[in-house]
């Protein structure tokens, strides 16, 4: 009985979906300090400064997409994201706004799928397809087929934020995180974390922040 007391307010600390697609509503996202990030993240994944391998997904149109094909990019936003997450969906406007502002300034958003189909069927690549279609995305939106590619990332919530500058040794990740510092309503967004990124690499400058907690659905494997 008192592991069980000691247990249970761990296992309630993490917002995560389980196998039946079960996900906390969107709560604000607070920005977490430098060092925090740092105890907590997993031993896998991209740090800051890595350089991130290039990949080859399935997008909803049917073609192959990788890194390479955006020759005149300047870096890419990348992003996991689901199509069932309540989290993902807070985004999905935001996102679709991210690529439109950026992608003319050469960093193009690029959205990829981790979640599982076989074990959440909302998450299958026919149903990608149909938001995408309605919600009009403008980017590629890949799956990752196996899983393969977010554990390299180190993507661990959907959405997931990877900022990465192309630099002459590849593709240097320059922030990781989240979107912005408010999952549940826009308008009360006060920090713009993959904004200020952006602009700052635009700028010819490095990020202030490059690390916060990424809030969102736990990743169904």
């Amino acid at each position: 009985m008192n592991l069980l007391k000691i247990l249970l307010p761990l296992l309630l600390i993490n917002v995560s979906c389980n196998d039946s697609g079960c996900c906390a509503k969107p709560q604000n996202n607070g920005q977490v300090s430098q060092a925090k990030i740092k105890n907590t993240q997993k031993s896998y994944g991209y740090d800051i400064g890595d350089i991130a391998t290039d990949f080859k997904l399935k997008n909803i149109d049917g073609k192959m997409v990788s890194l390479a094909d955006y020759k005149d990019a300047k870096g890419f936003i990348v992003v996991f994201t689901a199509t069932h997450c309540p989290f993902s969906k807070a985004y999905e406007d935001r996102i679709v706004a991210l690529d439109k502002k950026y992608k003319s300034k050469g960093y193009p958003v690029i959205a990829i799928n981790p979640t599982n189909p076989e074990k959440y069927e909302a998450d299958s690549y026919e149903n990608m397809q149909i938001l995408a279609k309605k919600k009009g995305f403008t980017f590629p939106f890949l799956l990752d087929v196996g899983q393969k590619i977010f554990p390299q990332y180190g993507a661990t919530n959907t959405p997931h934020f990877f900022v990465l500058e192309n630099t002459s040794q590849g593709n240097k990740v320059a922030y990781i995180g989240a979107m912005d510092d408010n999952a549940q309503d826009p308008s009360g967004v006060t920090k713009r974390y993959v904004e200020d990124a952006v602009d700052a690499l635009i700028a010819g400058k490095k990020p202030k922040i490059t690390k916060t907690k990424a809030i969102g659905c736990g990743i169904i494997r």
